[in-house]
């Protein structure tokens, strides 16, 4: 060991020499480590561009036997704003995580290029097909997830505002009931109408809302909640003064079942609360309490809610001649099932099977569609990229640097998995079917702006989790 009064020679830990390139080569490891993460970040959307291409390719020459250069330039300038995009983040969030934009890419394109194939199916061109108002909607929600990456410099500034982001979910969940303002579509109240001409649903947006506020919220009560409570069969069960969150929150899910007559977003908004509860206290207990108010509500709703009765009855009774026959049976139901068994292992080849054949497959029924054209093995590499963009998310989460970075992640993972698992869950008649969209692939605007800003926040807190911290061993 050299003594402090010995000096210090060229190549030893404490020489200015060794600070110096010590301070040189991790100057090189920030610079290039995000330089690495964005070149495969490239590589990978260029793999996303080709499946896209050829996808859209497919569908052409299955179904009309010659590729039309239309769709293709529509979705060759949808590459270009994904570009835009990449290089907005090699600019603004350098570290963020590389896989998660190229999997949002691919799957958004294939969900084009399938609704492409119904509309040709249903003889639609222009904007009253689908494709055409999808591939708008992508181009808007592109742009939506660059202003995201661009303008959410720091995303503690979420945090300062918990309260104002729970206003605005409660506000955009009352605006389809505004007369004059709200639309019944398909038996649901969840849409607005602006300006007569253009129609959303901002129960879209509110989800990424609530998932902000739950988020601040849980972290500011996360101490009473977690740790106050008796014991009971190896549980710790909260007081009953501690049980007001979830329960105003299972009223507000209710509500949404009655006057809105939305079953799916209501199960979303309850679902994700309790996860985020769940990992904010680590407690097994308000599961259990949150299973049982929902499963609870949701028996009471299908005995006393015509709407929701007759969900059920579909889901329980679908191959019964009578209830497939009936105004709003199953017919729908039974006919996504025999398209998916049509697929088979492989499916029928994109552009080769008859997906327009089940009511609103383009949008409620895009998996079934897809399970018909790329069989059981393309829907589960479809479930593939699915779970590559939570497990992402739950791994920002898991490494995060504070608790509301950690909720908001899991958070926004959790509201991708259950729409997921709430649509393909309903399609495949695991549980009854719900009005919702699957991300990226169903036709809806609304939902695809909404989860390309989810992307885009886990773009940025990604960025923050792997941002370095300051230099180590750099000279001064």
């Amino acid at each position: 060991m050299m003594s402090v009064d010995t000096p210090a020679r060229p190549g030893d830990e404490a020489s200015p020499e060794f600070r110096v390139e010590t301070g040189v080569l991790a100057t090189m490891r920030r610079i290039q480590r995000p330089s690495r993460l964005r070149n495969r970040e490239l590589l990978l959307l260029l793999f996303a561009f080709v499946v896209n291409g050829a996808a859209m390719v497919l569908v052409q020459l299955g179904a009309i036997g010659e590729v039309q250069p239309g769709p293709l330039v529509a979705v060759a300038g949808l590459a270009v704003l994904v570009l835009v995009l990449h290089g907005g983040l090699r600019v603004w969030a350098p570290n963020a995580d590389p896989v998660l934009l190229p999997v949002a890419v691919a799957l958004n394109g294939i969900g084009i290029a399938e609704i492409y194939r119904i509309d040709i199916a249903e003889k639609l061109t222009g904007w009253g097909a689908a494709s055409t108002r999808q591939i708008v909607w992508s181009a808007i929600a592109m742009v939506a997830a660059v202003l995201v990456v661009a303008l959410l410099k720091n995303y503690r500034v979420l945090h300062r505002y918990t309260y104002v982001f729970g206003f605005i979910a409660v506000v955009m969940l009352l605006l389809p009931l505004i007369p004059g303002l709200g639309l019944n579509v398909n038996g649901a109240r969840v849409w607005i109408s602006i300006g007569g001409v253009l129609s959303f649903q901002p129960g879209e947006v509110a989800k990424i809302a609530l998932a902000i506020f739950f988020a601040g919220y849980l972290v500011r009560t996360r101490e009473s909640l977690s740790m106050v409570g008796k014991t009971f069969l190896g549980m710790r069960f909260p007081r009953l003064r501690d049980l007001g969150p979830i329960l105003v929150i299972w009223l507000l899910s209710m509500a949404v079942i009655v006057f809105q007559r939305d079953l799916g977003t209501a199960l979303l908004y309850f679902g994700m609360f309790v996860i985020m509860l769940y990992m904010a206290t680590g407690r097994t207990s308000w599961v259990l309490i949150g299973m049982t108010l929902f499963v609870g509500g949701a028996v009471v709703a299908s005995q006393t809610l015509s709407y929701v009765n007759g969900r059920f009855r579909n889901w329980l009774d679908a191959f019964n001649p009578d209830q497939y026959e009936a105004w709003g049976g199953s017919h729908q139901l039974v006919q996504g099932i025999f398209g998916l068994a049509h697929g088979g292992l492989v499916g029928t080849g994109l552009g080769q099977g008859q997906p327009a054949i089940t009511p609103l497959a383009e949008s409620d029924y895009i998996f079934a569609s897809l399970g018909e054209e790329l069989g059981l093995a393309g829907v589960m590499a479809l479930l593939g990229l699915y779970l590559i963009i939570v497990a992402r998310g739950l791994s920002i989460g898991f490494t995060a640097q504070d608790d509301f970075m950690k909720l908001l992640a899991v958070g926004l993972s959790f509201t991708i998995a259950l729409q997921v698992f709430i649509m393909v869950g309903g399609v495949t008649r695991v549980i009854p079917l719900t009005g919702l969209t699957t991300p990226f692939l169903a036709a809806g605007g609304s939902s695809l702006v909404a989860n390309w800003i989810i992307v885009a926040l886990l773009l940025r807190l990604s960025d923050s989790v792997r941002k370095p911290g300051p230099m180590v061993g750099a000279a001064s």
